[in-house]
């Protein structure tokens, strides 16, 4: 193969130029034997009045003598020879080149690569075929370039190394065949993965290395490592650790914290690393004085100061402040001033570890939203992307509020990336709003097990699209079969109705069980539609209209009490109510990052048509806070209900019975009041009109890896079941037991365990205080939820 006229040259071209230097030497030497000033040594020049190509066979000549860009009959020098062949090399399309002058004529002999007959890929478990054709530039039927395969080689190994993968080895391989045509073949050797043995901190003091590794995205090797693949090395997801360790500091008031450095250390073996982050914590800091100022003679210092809700003394968080900006420029766009910017002004004092800030109405540019341009969606509506933004056409232009639109188009969950950027318009004082998204499967269809410690193991069929059509609208149907329980659900959410922040709401259900706990089934179906919408920044009101129809049957069984034979002769029942439920709930805005309060009250009026009358109230609050550097986790819930029938009367079907969800330590039904006769074996839940629970419980860690994502917990809970009317009691010969109000007290253990299966709990109880004929369960296994 030829490289140039200067370098691995032919033979023959060689030896015309060697004696040419030859030549030129000794007529050099003889001049300066007799003269005392040499004259200058002329280069060798060529003129070719013919050019002939060989051994092309695809490229066409013409194409050939474009890119050596010599002209018949014009001198050619060396160089310029050397010149046409590096360009005629650089093409791509041969496989050697060689240039030969031969008298006046240029022989320019090639061997073209050969064509790619077909792409395989050997020795691949890990990746499929189709996922690594993506990656690879190289095509069937196009002329083969080692250069290219080399990089589709590096490709396929990057590929891999984001799965962890780095001691994986691409080489690619050419099978020759028939009409200058190969085969190229990608042998592959995946290697296994490169774990991270261990995260270390070097430099923290505040918080544990426990508690900063359940920061971060990458997690430790762990027992589940074959299943959960967040401990692979992936320095893309390094670099993303350490945005989250910053934001966790910042949070909490530590506004010098800084990284300086992550040392990422591979093994010997190149099994495994071990990731080192070195931190400087620096001092907490509190908010200080939080003034609000103006230099706008419109704006009333005062009325903007008497809305702020930070206070001296809490701890600095940027969120906090945004928050309050954020605050101010809804009051100032309500006051009817545009063009109002809130400049945060800090000043920082060492001496007591306080941030005093001072909130600066100053006035902005005068500039408008000219339009809002949406590309990448081809499913999504714009509508539903364009409601995201507070701002519309025409509005006066607000950084802040297109950086929240482009949050809420984020939080959506409908595209994989969405990117919001703002651009001069048709003039200065007009901006474009360019949103580029990325769209992203939204729905799922699931096929499982499920298992119950009240209904039994069952089959479920589900099916999820939380981007019903493109418009936003959430569509869920269920069905869920177990031994002592089969369900059947519906649910639709229209999140804008009519355009408003008010989420329409329909769920249609039907349920049959075969009660384990009790000597009778019942059937249950409902119909509710409801709306939703903000009442302020962390509450929320919702209205609704329920018709709900109930049966019980079966009670033809001896063991069947007489109470519940009675509402069985009743028949089947529609009861129709009205109602409504108010929250509040502090998460929304993120006040605390370490703690939280829910709060929801709720009411429901049946006698709007069907077959009773009554009042359903309904009441829990939930707080939660994080103890000892956030390593401990405490909790205190209270719930509590009535029922009140002034026309009609309750039913099992109707009244409060329990599960473990809302009281451990007792089955479905356990406590509350019984329909009991030893003579006749009668033992019947009635459950109760009324019902009051409080839990206390603690979670914290118990010394295991946290990559296996087990803690532990302690819980405490106390409560009751009461309240049955008259006419219900009046309905039995037998005795009724435990209708008045008789505290249960339960004590317990807890293990959590964030499992591939999803976040498992596993309770461990035992009664304290208990009465003699209520049902224990000392265990429960259900899913761990946040409140």
């Amino acid at each position: 193969m030829t490289n140039g006229l200067w370098g691995n040259r032919s033979p023959r071209f060689k030896r015309i130029f060697k004696t040419s230097t030859s030549l030129a030497a000794v007529s050099v030497a003889i001049s300066m034997a007799f003269t005392a000033l040499p004259e200058p040594a002329e280069a060798q020049t060529f003129s070719f009045s013919n050019v002939s190509i060989e051994g092309n066979q695809r490229i066409e000549p013409g194409t050939i003598l474009s890119y050596a860009g010599i002209a018949r009959g014009a001198p050619v020098s060396a160089a310029q020879l050397n010149d046409a062949y590096q360009r005629i090399s650089a093409s791509g399309l041969f496989e050697t080149v060689e240039i030969l002058p031969q008298g006046n004529t240029l022989v320019i002999r090639v061997v073209e690569y050969p064509t790619i007959n077909r792409i395989a890929f050997e020795g691949n478990s890990r990746m499929k075929d189709e996922d690594l054709a993506q990656i690879v530039r190289s095509q069937s039927r196009r002329v083969y370039s080692p250069s290219v395969a080399e990089q589709d080689a590096q490709s396929i190994a990057e590929a891999y190394t984001q799965q962890g993968r780095v001691s994986a080895r691409v080489t690619p391989k050419l099978i020759k065949r028939s009409e200058n045509r190969v085969d190229l073949v990608y042998e592959i050797f995946e290697g296994g993965v490169t774990e991270i043995e261990r995260i270390g901190f070097v430099g923290n003091d505040a918080y544990s290395d426990r508690r900063l590794r359940r920061v971060l995205e990458t997690k430790q090797a762990g027992l589940l490592r074959a299943i959960i693949r967040s401990d692979t090395f992936i320095e893309d997801r390094i670099a993303f650790d350490r945005q989250l360790l910053q934001d966790f500091y910042a949070s909490r008031g530590y506004v010098d914290f800084r990284i300086t450095g992550v040392n990422a250390e591979l093994a010997e073996e190149r099994d495994g690393y071990f990731v080192t982050f070195n931190v400087e914590e620096g001092q907490q800091f509190s908010f200080g004085d939080v003034t609000v100022s103006s230099d706008l003679a419109e704006v009333d210092p005062e009325l903007f100061q008497s809305v702020v809700k930070l206070k001296s003394g809490k701890t600095y968080s940027p969120s906090l402040v945004e928050n309050e900006i954020a605050r101010l420029e809804r009051l100032a766009v309500q006051e009817g001033l545009n063009f109002v910017r809130v400049d945060p002004r800090v000043t920082r004092n060492d001496r007591d570890l306080t941030l005093d800030v001072e909130f600066m109405l100053t006035r902005g540019p005068r500039v408008f939203v000219e339009r809002i341009d949406i590309e990448g969606n081809t499913t999504t509506l714009d509508r539903v992307v364009r409601r995201q933004f507070d701002t519309a056409e025409g509005d006066p232009f607000n950084p802040r509020a297109i950086r929240e639109a482009a949050e809420r188009i984020r939080a959506l969950g409908y595209f994989a990336d969405a990117n919001v950027e703002a651009r001069e318009g048709t003039t200065p004082q007009q901006v474009v709003i360019d949103v580029n998204v990325d769209e992203q499967p939204t729905g799922a269809i699931g096929f499982g097990g499920s298992y119950s410690t009240t209904s039994g193991f069952g089959a479920a069929i589900s099916f999820r699209e939380t981007n019903f059509l493109g418009r936003g609208q959430i569509l869920s149907l269920g069905i869920n079969t177990a031994s002592s329980a089969s369900s059947y659900n519906f649910n639709f959410v229209e999140p804008a109705f009519l355009g408003r922040d008010v989420a329409f709401g329909l769920a249609l259900g039907y349920t049959e069980t075969d009660n384990e706990y009790a000597e009778f089934d019942t059937a249950e179906g409902e119909f509710r539609p409801s709306f939703s919408f903000p009442i302020s920044e962390n509450s929320r009101l919702s209205l609704r209209y329920t018709a709900r129809y109930t049966d019980i049957s079966n009670t033809d069984d001896d063991d069947a009490g007489q109470v519940i034979r009675a509402e069985e002769e009743d028949g089947s029942r529609i009861d129709s109510s009205i109602g409504y439920t108010f929250s509040y709930d502090t998460r929304r805005t993120g006040l605390n990052p370490n703690a939280g309060v829910l709060l929801e009250f709720g009411q429901d009026f049946g006698g709007v048509g069907g077959d009773t009358s009554f009042i359903k109230t309904n009441l829990r609050a939930v707080a939660q806070t994080k103890v000892w550097n956030e390593e401990v986790t405490l909790r205190a819930s209270f719930e509590a209900g009535a029922l009140h029938y002034s026309s009609g009367e309750s039913r099992v079907t109707d009244r409060y019975l329990l599960s473990d969800s809302t009281m451990r330590g007792f089955e479905y039904g356990g406590i509350g009041p019984r329909e009991y006769d030893s003579t006749t074996d009668v033992d019947d839940g009635l459950g109760g009109n009324y019902f009051a629970v409080a839990r206390l419980e603690a979670e914290f860690p118990i010394g295991l890896p946290e990559e296996y994502g087990i803690s532990g917990g302690v819980f405490y809970d106390i409560g009751s079941v009461w309240g049955l009317s008259d006419s219900t009691k009046d309905s039995t010969t037998n005795k009724i037991l435990y209708d008045e109000f008789k505290a249960r007290q339960v004590v317990g253990v807890s293990v959590f365990w964030d499992s591939a299966f999803g976040p498992l709990r596993l309770n461990f109880s035992r009664p304290v205080q208990k009465e003699e004929h209520d049902r224990e369960q000392n265990f429960s296994l259900s899913i761990s939820t946040e409140f």
